[in-house]
């Protein structure tokens, strides 16, 4: 059975959701300039240095709209 990019994707996106490793995490699909901003206004609220926060995914889909992953701490709270 071949493999395709979008099967490793999905296992690794699988793989990673299970594991308890203390992140916070939440998957967006936006337009392109509304994906900007929600990610600045993210990293804005929830600086690097204090929850160890940033974009994790990023990419574009079919039509232009961009799936992303923010995370951050849960500990940070």
């Amino acid at each position: 059975m071949p493999r395709t990019p979008r099967d490793l994707a999905d296992r690794m996106r699988a793989r990673r959701d299970r594991a308890d490793d203390g992140f916070l995490r939440e998957t967006l699909t936006q337009p392109r300039e509304k994906a900007r901003a929600t990610a600045r206004a993210f990293l804005d609220r929830f600086p690097k240095q204090a929850y160890m926060s940033e974009v994790e995914r990023w990419r574009e889909l079919p039509g232009g709209e961009i799936e992303f992953t923010m995370r951050r701490l849960r500990s940070a709270d």
